[in-house]
C-alpha cells in the first residue's frame, strides 16, 4: 500500500519545487523591472571595470599603485568622453539651428502618412458597414498608450542619468579594490566550490572583455564607413549621422534597420525620390552586415558563442524589461548566463541551447 502512495508524494515534491522556482523567478523579474536604474548602473560599471582593468594592470607594471592607476584611467576616460561630447555638442547645436526646417518636413510627411491611414480606415469602416459588422473603436486607449510610452521614456532617461552620474565612481572603486572584491566574492561560496567559481568568473571576464573590445572597434569602423558614405552623398551633418548609425549598430539585427532612420531624416531635406532612400538603405545595410558577419567574428572571436534564436529572445526580453538600455545590455547578460551554465552541471543543457 505504501508503494502505491510513493509516486504521488514524489510528484508533489517536484511540483512544489517547480512552483517555488517560478515564484522566485517572478520576484527576481519584478526586482529587475522596478530597480532598473540601480541594476543598469551596476551592470555598466562592471562592464567598464572589466574593460579598463588591463590598462590599470599595465600601469602597475611601472610600479604605480593600483589606486593611482585606477584614478588615472578613469580620469582619462572622463576626459575622452568629455572631448567627444563637446565635439558632438557643436554638431548637435548646428543641427538644432536647422531643426525647424526638418520638423516641417517631418510634419508634412506625418500628415501625408496619417491621411493615407485614415483613408484606409475609412475604406475598412465602409466595408464593415456594408457587411453589417458593428465597428467599435475605443479612443480612450490612446492616452494610456501615450502615457505608457512617456513613462518608459522618462524611466530610460533616469537610468541614463544614474549611469552618467555614478558609473565613474563605481568603476574607480571596482578597479582600485579589485583584489578585495574578488576575494570577497569567492568567500561567498563554500570552499569546495571556490575553484569552480574562480574559473567561471575568469571566463566571464574574458568573454566580456572580448565582446566590449571587439564591438567598440566594429562600431568605430561602422561610424567611419557611414560618415564617409554620407559625406560622399553630400548630405548635411555626415559625421553626426554616421555616429548615430554606428551606435545603433551595437544593437544586433534591429540596429541595422534603425540605422536608416537618422539618415532618412537628414536626406528628406535633399531628396524626395524613393529610389535614393532605397539606395541609402541598401548601402547602410551592406556596411552593417559586413561589419557584423566579417569583422565582428574576427575581433570578438568565438567566446560569446550565442545562437541567433538566443540573441533574438534576449533582445525581446531585456528590451521589454529595460527599454533601450536592455537592448544594449542583452548580449553581455546572455553571454554571461551562457558561461555560468557551462560551468554548472545541472544547467549545462541550457548552456548548450544558448550556444551557437
Amino acid at each position: 500500500m505504501s508503494a502505491t502512495q510513493s509516486p504521488p508524494s514524489i510528484v508533489r515534491i517536484t511540483s512544489t519545487s517547480f512552483s517555488a522556482r517560478v515564484v522566485a523567478a517572478a520576484i527576481i523579474l519584478l526586482f529587475f523591472y522596478y530597480a532598473a536604474g540601480v541594476i543598469i548602473t551596476l551592470l555598466f560599471s562592471i562592464l567598464l571595470a572589466y574593460f579598463l582593468d588591463p590598462a590599470v594592470e599595465f600601469l602597475e607594471k611601472f610600479k604605480l599603485p593600483r589606486t593611482l592607476g585606477a584614478m588615472i584611467i578613469v580620469l582619462a576616460l572622463i576626459a575622452i568622453m568629455a572631448a567627444v561630447g563637446y565635439g558632438l555638442g557643436t554638431r548637435v547645436a548646428d543641427f538644432t539651428d536647422d531643426w525647424p526646417r526638418y520638423r516641417g518636413l517631418l510634419q508634412h510627411l506625418a500628415t501625408s502618412v496619417q491621411g493615407k491611414i485614415q483613408g484606409i480606415e475609412g475604406q475598412v469602416s465602409q466595408i464593415a458597414r456594408d457587411e453589417g459588422v458593428a465597428s467599435s473603436v475605443s479612443a480612450s486607449s490612446e492616452p494610456s498608450v501615450v502615457r505608457t510610452l512617456i513613462q518608459r521614456g522618462i524611466g530610460s532617461l533616469f537610468a541614463l542619468f544614474l549611469v552618467v552620474t555614478f558609473v565613474p565612481f563605481l568603476v574607480f572603486f571596482m578597479l582600485a579594490e579589485k583584489r578585495q572584491v574578488w576575494h570577497g566574492t569567492l568567500q561567498l561560496f563554500p570552499a569546495s566550490r571556490r575553484t569552480q567559481v574562480k574559473e567561471t568568473l575568469e571566463d566571464v571576464r574574458d568573454v566580456l572583455r572580448d565582446y566590449l573590445a571587439g564591438m567598440s572597434l566594429v562600431t568605430l569602423l561602422v561610424i567611419a564607413a557611414s560618415s564617409l558614405f554620407f559625406w560622399a552623398l553630400g548630405m548635411e551633418f555626415p559625421v553626426l549621422t554616421g555616429i548615430v548609425s554606428g551606435l545603433l549598430n551595437m544593437v544586433p539585427y534591429i540596429g541595422t534597420v534603425l540605422a536608416w532612420l537618422p539618415a532618412f531624416m537628414i536626406a528628406l531635406a535633399k531628396w524626395t525620390n524613393v529610389g535614393q532612400f532605397a539606395f541609402i538603405a541598401v548601402v547602410l545595410t551592406t556596411i552593417h552586415l559586413l561589419a557584423l558577419n566579417l569583422v565582428a567574428p574576427k575581433l570578438v572571436g568565438r567566446r560569446v558563442r550565442l545562437n541567433a534564436v538566443a540573441i533574438t529572445v534576449a533582445l525581446l526580453f531585456w528590451g521589454w524589461v529595460w527599454g533601450a538600455m536592455g537592448l544594449v545590455l542583452a548580449i553581455p547578460i546572455t553571454a554571461t548566463l551562457r558561461v555560468i551554465c557551462d560551468h554548472t552541471e545541472s544547467w549545462k543543457p541550457i548552456g548548450r541551447w544558448l550556444s551557437d
